[in-house]
C-alpha cells in the first residue's frame, strides 16, 4: 500500500500563478489552491496541510501576516513565501513573526519550487517522527521506572522484614523492630545468633530497608576461608598476585555506596582484623600486593556465631574492631526459643519446596507439628528446613504426618520448654539399670508406633512383640496415641 502524498497548501490572488505552482508540484504532491486568506482558513481546517506556499503580495492581509495567523493555529505546518523583495529587515522580522521556513524570489523556477515543497514536507515528518519518538521516549521511561519500583517493591517484600516469618508473640519481633530502625542510619551493625538463625536474611532485609536499597549488596562468608583467600575476595588484588597477570577488584569496590555483609566475622585473622578496622574507621584500603589506597563508601554490617566480647577477653578478636563492629547489636534468638515460630516457618519452607520439586503438599498433621514444635533444632532453620524437605521426598499425600519426621525427633516427647534430651544423657547418666533401660524402651516404643501411624500389630511385628505384650507394655508406661484416635490392629 503506497504512502498518501503530501498535501500542499497553495495561496496567490493571482490564477494563473496558482496554476503554474499547482502544474509544477501535483505529480508529487496533493495541492489545494486558495485566492484569499479566508479560503486558505477555511482549507487549513478542513484538510491536513503539511506545507502551505503562499505569495507576499495580496490584497487585504500579506503573506507574512496570513502565515503569522496561521502560525498561531497550526504551528507544525511547514511555511514558505514567494516575494519579490529581498530586503533583509523585512526578512528579518518575516522569520520572527510568521516562522518562514524559507523565502523564494519572483520569478521563481518549477525545479526550485519542488524542492522547496520537499524540503517542507520532509521537514514536517521529521517534527512529527520526533514528536513521538520523544512521546514514546517519556513513555519508555516511565514504564521503566515503573517496572523498576514494582521489581523494588516486590523484592522488599521478598526478602524484606516481611520475610521473616514469625509469630505475634516471638521473641523475634524484638530483633526485627530493633533492626528496622537501624536500618535507616548509616552505621555498622553486628548480628550475633547461633548458626541458622538467620543472620544473612536479617542483613539483607536491613538493606532493603535502607537508602541504600537501591544499591549492590554483597555478602561474604570467612567460615573455612584461608586469609589471603578472605583478603583478595575482600580487597582485591594487583597484577601479578593472581595466576593470568590480572587485576582483581575485591567485593569493599563493589559494594561502594551499597552494603557489605561478612559473615562468621569471628573467624577473621589479626591482619584481616586490622584490614577491617581500617575500613571501618577511615574508609579506605588497600588491595593485595598494591601500595596505593582506595576508599570505599559502604555500609558493613556483620555476623558473629560466637561471643566476640568473650573473644575480646581473651585476646582472639581486637577491641578496637569490636567497639567499632557494634555500634548496633542485634541478636538473633535460636529456633528453640522461637516457641509458636516452627509452625508457621515449616508451612512456609513445605510451599517453597513443593512448588520447587513439583510435588503436590499442602500442610502437616496435628501430630507432626506438636513433634516439630517440640523439638529443639540445634541447626535452627537449616535442620528445619532439610527436615521438611526429607518429609516431601518421602510424603505418599497431600498432608504430612508424623511417620515422615525423622527417628530422633520422634524418640523427644511433647513439653512445654522443647526436646527433652533425656535419652541422649542416659548412657552416661547415673541410675539403676532398670530405670534407664525403662527410659530407652519408652522412647523406641513412641517412636515406632509413630512411623506406623499407631498401627499396632506393625509395630509389635517390627519389634518382634505380640499384640497382648505390646499393650501390656503400653499400659505400664502411659504411652497413648496423641491424637486419641483408636486405631484397628490389623494382621499384616
Amino acid at each position: 500500500m503506497t504512502a498518501p502524498r503530501p498535501t500542499v497548501l497553495l495561496v496567490d490572488d493571482e490564477p494563473h500563478s496558482l496554476a503554474a505552482m499547482r502544474m509544477a508540484l501535483e505529480d508529487e504532491f496533493h495541492c489545494i489552491t486558495a485566492g484569499d486568506a479566508e479560503t486558505a482558513a477555511r482549507w487549513m481546517e478542513e484538510e491536513w496541510v503539511q506545507v502551505v506556499i503562499c505569495d507576499q503580495r495580496m490584497p487585504g492581509r500579506t503573506g507574512v501576516e496570513l502565515l503569522t495567523e496561521l502560525r498561531e493555529r497550526w504551528p507544525d505546518a511547514v511555511r514558505i513565501i514567494i516575494t519579490g523583495y529581498t530586503d533583509p529587515a523585512a526578512m528579518q522580522a518575516a522569520i520572527n513573526d510568521a516562522g518562514i521556513h524559507q523565502f523564494l524570489t519572483k520569478p521563481w523556477h518549477p525545479e526550485q519550487l519542488l524542492m522547496a515543497a520537499r524540503n517542507g514536507a520532509r521537514l514536517f515528518q521529521l517534527a512529527r517522527d520526533n514528536e513521538r519518538l520523544a512521546l514514546e521516549m517519556r513513555f519508555l521511561a516511565s514504564s521503566a521506572q515503573t517496572r523498576l519500583d514494582k521489581r523494588r517493591a516486590a523484592l522488599r517484600d521478598g526478602l524484606g522484614f516481611e520475610s521473616i516469618l514469625r509469630s505475634p508473640q516471638s521473641p523475634m519481633n524484638i530483633t526485627v523492630e530493633a533492626a528496622r530502625h537501624y536500618a535507616s542510619f548509616d552505621i555498622p551493625v553486628l548480628l550475633t545468633g547461633e548458626p541458622g538463625t538467620g543472620r544473612g536474611r536479617l542483613a539483607r532485609a536491613m538493606h532493603l530497608s535502607s537508602l541504600r536499597s537501591d544499591r549492590p549488596f554483597h555478602a561474604l562468608s570467612l567460615a573455612g576461608l584461608p586469609d589471603d583467600l578472605a583478603l583478595i575476595e575482600l580487597f582485591g588484588a594487583k597484577r601479578g598476585v593472581l595466576p593470568g597477570g590480572v587485576n582483581r577488584i575485591g567485593l569493599a569496590q563493589k559494594a561502594d555506596r551499597g552494603t557489605l555483609f561478612i559473615e562468621g566475622i569471628e573467624h577473621a585473622s589479626a591482619a584481616l582484623q586490622l584490614a577491617l578496622w581500617r575500613l571501618v574507621d577511615e574508609g579506605s584500603f588497600s588491595p593485595v600486593g598494591g601500595q596505593e589506597t582506595l576508599t570505599t563508601n559502604l555500609r558493613l554490617i556483620v555476623g558473629a556465631g560466637a561471643d566476640l566480647a568473650r573473644a575480646v577477653a581473651e585476646g582472639r578478636f581486637r577491641p578496637d574492631l569490636h567497639y567499632a563492629l557494634s555500634v548496633a547489636e542485634l541478636n538473633l534468638p535460636p529456633l528453640r526459643a522461637r516457641r509458636g515460630d516452627v509452625a508457621i516457618l515449616a508451612q512456609s519452607f513445605l510451599d517453597d519446596l513443593a512448588a520447587r520439586h513439583g510435588k503436590a503438599a499442602h500442610g502437616f498433621t496435628p501430630e507432626a507439628l506438636e513433634f516439630l514444635e517440640n523439638w529443639d533444632w540445634p541447626g535452627n532453620l537449616r535442620e528445619l528446613r532439610n527436615e521438611i524437605t526429607r518429609m516431601l521426598v518421602f510424603a505418599r499425600g497431600p498432608m504430612l504426618g508424623a511417620e515422615l519426621i525423622s527417628r530422633p525427633i520422634l524418640q523427644a516427647p511433647p513439653s512445654d520448654s522443647g526436646a527433652d534430651r533425656t535419652a541422649e544423657a542416659v548412657l552416661t547418666s547415673s541410675g539403676t539399670l532398670k530405670d534407664r533401660t525403662d527410659l530407652m524402651e519408652m522412647r523406641i516404643l513412641r517412636e515406632t508406633l509413630t512411623r506406623h501411624r499407631w498401627n499396632k500389630s506393625r509395630a509389635a511385628v517390627e519389634l518382634g512383640l505380640s499384640r497382648v505384650g505390646l499393650r501390656a507394655k503400653l499400659d505400664r508406661y502411659g504411652i497413648s496415641d496423641p491424637s486419641g484416635r483408636a486405631h484397628e490392629e490389623e494382621e499384616d
